[in-house]
């Protein structure tokens, strides 16, 4: 197993910054989730992983030694490195068992069979990618860059191009099998959800520069800046007066979540996340009222959006399936636990 790290990296194609000044380390055997927009600069970090680019300048280590700084350039089969692109990328003339196999030596090939049996794969190794499902091209391909016994293993999208019930099938599945291989793994998404439920770390990926990088539930519960908490998961942002740890706003008065530092006195700004919020059909006291002018249902919860009598506040409030409101609706909206918040800018 081998960190991976990058200090002050960054790449430019042309006059086009892509990636600048990044800071980023992956720790040993652990997972790391790249979250950003498309154009973020994603797919480059992984390619100069990778070894598919090189750094204008910085410097990148895998393990103990630099492979890409002013003085240094390992090339991409000395690294160490597998990687899986968003379409999987199989050879359509070779069968699943030949894809695996590719530019292994006929001394490295007796594997095989137990790689195809960790990915699920083991009854289909005579079977040609077009009789393939999308999910099963896309372990092959997992299984073609397990078979060199990577020591980081890079995931561009894997699972962009599935409907989502095979998504989530397929992201256990690799779960599992990046726990049994213990492959230190960075998995580029825009899917916050997959990244959330995959990842040890998350980094967050803004014009070029990693902007946060920490556990799922520390980022999401704990967000450094603002910016960060509206680029991770719903966010509802209020405008409040904090003092002595509690924030005044439209929903009453609401503690506040210390966030590593002591919260602002004074204008400030508040930020509460869709759970946090309860919907009630009764005023159960401490609440707001509020009308519904908005309701998703998807079956086991709905997300309802919800325009509070005390100003022009519209939240969002996620609520049991069970709970039977509707569009007009006037209900009560209470806070639970703490908020989050920042001096107003």
């Amino acid at each position: 197993m081998s960190a991976i790290e990058l200090r002050s990296a960054a790449k430019s194609f042309g006059d086009t910054a892509v990636l600048t000044d990044v800071d980023l380390t992956v720790p040993a055997g652990s997972i790391t989730a790249v979250l950003g927009a498309s154009g973020s600069g994603k797919t480059t970090m992984l390619r100069l992983i990778a070894g598919f680019e090189r750094l204008d300048r910085g410097a990148l280590s895998i393990g103990d030694r630099v492979v890409d700084g002013s003085e240094r350039l390992v090339p991409p089969q000395r690294r160490g490195v597998g990687y899986v692109p968003q379409e999987g990328a199989l050879f359509p003339h070779l069968t699943v068992a030949g894809n695996v196999a590719f530019g292994l030596g006929r001394g490295k090939r007796g594997g095989i069979d137990d790689l195809l049996s960790l990915v699920g794969l083991g009854d289909l190794r005579k079977r040609f990618p077009h009789q393939l499902s999308g999910g099963q091209q896309q372990r092959v391909a997992l299984a073609r860059a397990l078979a060199i016994s990577p020591n980081v293993l890079l995931l561009d999208e894997p699972f962009a191009a599935l409907d989502a019930s095979l998504r989530n099938e397929l992201r256990r599945d690799v779960a599992r099998i990046l726990s049994e291989t213990g492959a230190t793994t960075i998995l580029v998404t825009h899917d916050q959800d997959e990244a959330l439920s995959l990842a040890d770390q998350v980094a967050l990926l803004h014009d070029g520069r990693v902007a946060a990088a920490d556990g799922p539930r520390e980022l999401y519960r704990d967000p450094p800046t603002l910016d960060t908490a509206t680029s991770i998961g719903e966010a509802n942002v209020l405008r409040a007066t904090t003092h002595s740890g509690y924030a005044e706003c439209a929903l009453g008065l609401v503690p506040v979540r210390h966030n590593g530092s002591r919260p602002p006195d004074g204008a400030s700004t508040l930020l509460l996340r869709p759970e946090q919020l309860q919907v009630h059909l009764t005023d159960p006291g401490g609440s707001a009222p509020a009308e519904v002018v908005e309701l998703q249902y998807y079956g086991h919860d709905a997300l309802a959006r919800v325009r509070l009598n005390a100003g022009d506040d519209v939240l969002l409030v996620r609520v049991s399936g069970e709970l039977e409101i509707e569009r007009g609706q006037r209900v009560w909206v209470k806070v639970l636990g703490c908020g989050t918040a920042w001096p107003a800018t």
